[in-house]
């Protein structure tokens, strides 16, 4: 016999249960006869689902509906050197290039102290101190009024690396850093995504360009380690497309991204980066961000493994790290030694809260470091600011917590126990 398809309409499973709960809600009506059920009552009534409302994707703050453990943590169980922090810039900038001496302080020591003595923070080492005399105010501003408690790093002076004695005069310039108080080298992302051979105009100058060869010494000769980052996360050198998985912040700041023009590739940075580090044996390297490299712990391992004189930090990384945290926790256990704490702190700022001085950022960094809690926020922030997940906490060992709040990086800085 043929099976004739049915002119009824498709029903959804949600249709079919409503259609089945009205059924069943007149069967229990007084004098309600089931077997008497006029044709097309079900239709009438049948409850179609609510209209699809869309939503801006930033208006979304979904609240979780997961119930499991909060453990707060307002103080360091040690205390903490957080090597990564900027208490100054220098003033001037063109085409991403600083010049000139002159610094802007972000805030003064004694809006800094009372948070540190609170979360247990003893020292804070702003990289960014600058050149010449705005190094030299920034040591007096926060080093040297503040004993112990702040230290400083120097920058290369890139305003004249076109210059034909520049290789040794920058070395002599760090020479001279050193004399003034500084403690080690800051190299931003200026060297490789910026400086151009003329400064603001012409080819990239590469990471590994020989002309810093000397500076690289001389850091060597006086001990000063280098604090170096070479390259945004991965997905700043993809298309800002759908899919992104930093899409929301890509597309809020769109200036942030490196792809396309004649920027390097993210692994051409790397591989520079490397032979830099091979090259100079001798100079203490710390990779900030994790070795720039947080969403790939393998490459991270297999770089330091092949560079002994290679250090990481966590500095605004911790939102990659704690949705890997079992990969984490062997990362942790193997490099205790040298990985370092930092949080790319800065005192003020609304483009990115996960970098904003204060208890709130340093009581996230204890709790992730610290503790076993499971899926929570990584900044201080209504909206995830760098990709739309949580973390879960590492509940680091005493042993290694020690290393890695303070001892790794007194001894990079030659600081007494």
């Amino acid at each position: 016999m043929e099976r004739r398809a049915s002119s009824a309409p498709a029903w959804s499973r949600r249709q079919w249960m409503s259609g089945v709960a009205a059924v069943f809600a007149a069967g229990t009506r007084p004098g309600a006869d089931a077997d008497a059920t006029p044709a097309g009552a079900e239709t009438s009534q049948r409850t179609d689902p609510p209209a699809a409302q869309p939503l801006d994707i930033s208006q979304y703050e979904p609240r979780s509906m997961l119930r499991v453990p909060e453990t707060a943590v307002p103080r360091a169980r040690y205390p903490v050197i957080d090597i990564h922090t900027h208490l100054t810039f220098r003033t001037e900038r063109a085409a991403g290039v600083s010049a000139g001496d002159a610094v802007t302080v972000l805030a003064p020591a004694s809006e800094l102290l009372s948070v540190m003595d609170r979360r247990n923070v003893q020292t804070m080492v702003n990289l960014t101190g600058g050149t010449g005399t705005g190094l030299a105010q920034s040591v007096r501003e926060f080093q040297s009024a503040h004993p112990g408690r702040f230290l400083t790093f120097t920058e290369p002076a890139y305003d004249r690396a076109a210059d034909p004695g520049y290789p040794k005069a920058q070395a002599d310039t760090i020479a001279r850093a050193h004399e003034a108080g500084a403690r080690g080298l800051k190299v931003l992302k200026t060297l490789g995504l910026y400086l151009r051979e003329r400064i603001t105009e012409g080819p990239l100058v590469a990471i590994d360009d020989p002309r810093f060869d000397p500076m690289w010494e001389a850091c060597a000769g006086l001990r000063m380690p280098v604090a170096i980052h070479i390259a945004d996360p991965v997905a700043f050198f993809l298309p800002i497309d759908r899919f992104n998985e930093r899409f929301e912040e890509l597309n809020a700041h769109p200036d942030w991204s490196f792809h396309g023009r004649d920027f390097p590739a993210f692994t051409a940075l790397l591989e520079a980066r490397n032979r830099l580090f091979g090259r100079h044996p001798r100079t203490t390297f710390v990779a900030l961000h994790v070795g720039h490299h947080a969403e790939d712990l393998a490459e991270v391992a297999a770089s330091l493994d092949r560079h002994p004189n290679m250090h990481v930090e966590l500095g605004a990384r911790i939102g990659e790290l704690g949705r890997q945290p079992r990969a984490a926790q062997r990362f942790f256990d193997r490099y205790q030694d040298r990985i370092l704490f930092g949080t790319d702190a800065v005192p003020h700022g609304d483009d990115t809260p996960q970098q904003v001085f204060g208890d709130a950022l340093y009581q996230i960094y204890y709790r992730f470091l610290e503790t076993e809690d499971e899926y929570f926020d990584y900044a201080p922030a209504h909206v995830p600011p760098q990709g739309r997940w949580r973390i879960s906490g590492l509940g680091l060992p005493d042993g290694i917590l020690k290393k890695v709040y303070r001892d790794n990086a007194a001894r990079l800085l030659d600081l007494q126990a």
